[in-house]
C-alpha cells in the first residue's frame, strides 16, 4: 500500500487554487471596472480561438480586459503583466474578431487593457494595476 505525501496533496490541489485564484481575479477586476464606471457587457467568452475574461463598455469604447494574477508574491513564472506574452495578445486580439462578428457589434473604438491582480498570502488583493490600451 502506497502511503500518501503531504507534497502529493499540495499538488493536487494546484488546479483547484489556480483556478480559485483566477476567479477571484476576475472577480475583483470586473467591479473594478464597474466602480471606475464601465458597463460589463460579458465574462469568459469563449469561442474555438480562446477565452475573453472581460468585455465592457467605457463611454463609446468596446474594452477587451485580460485579467492576469498571481499570488503570494510569486514571481517565478514572472509577474501578472509579465504573463500577457506577445503570443497571448495575438490569441485576444483573434478571439476579440471573433466576437465581433458573432455578436455583430460595430464599436467605434476597440481597447485592450489589461487588469493584473496579486493576491497576499492570506488572499486578499495586495495590488490590483490596471493598464489602458495595453495592447
Amino acid at each position: 500500500m502506497q502511503r500518501e505525501h503531504s507534497s502529493d496533496k499540495r499538488r493536487l490541489s494546484r488546479p483547484d487554487l489556480r483556478l480559485a485564484t483566477g476567479r477571484a481575479a476576475e472577480e475583483a477586476a470586473a467591479k473594478h471596472l464597474e466602480r471606475c464606471g464601465y458597463g460589463i457587457v460579458a465574462r469568459n467568452w469563449r469561442c474555438r480561438t480562446g477565452e475573453l475574461d472581460l468585455i465592457a463598455t467605457d463611454g463609446d469604447a468596446l474594452v477587451i480586459a485580460e485579467v492576469r494574477s498571481r499570488r503570494g508574491g510569486a514571481t517565478r513564472f514572472g509577474t501578472a503583466i509579465e504573463a500577457v506574452t506577445l503570443r497571448k495578445c495575438a490569441q485576444v486580439r483573434s478571439t476579440a474578431q471573433v466576437y465581433l462578428n458573432q455578436t455583430r457589434r460595430e464599436p467605434s473604438r476597440i481597447r485592450f487593457d489589461v487588469i493584473a491582480v496579486t493576491f497576499a498570502p492570506g488572499g486578499e488583493i495586495a495590488e490590483l494595476k490596471h493598464i489602458k490600451g495595453a495592447f
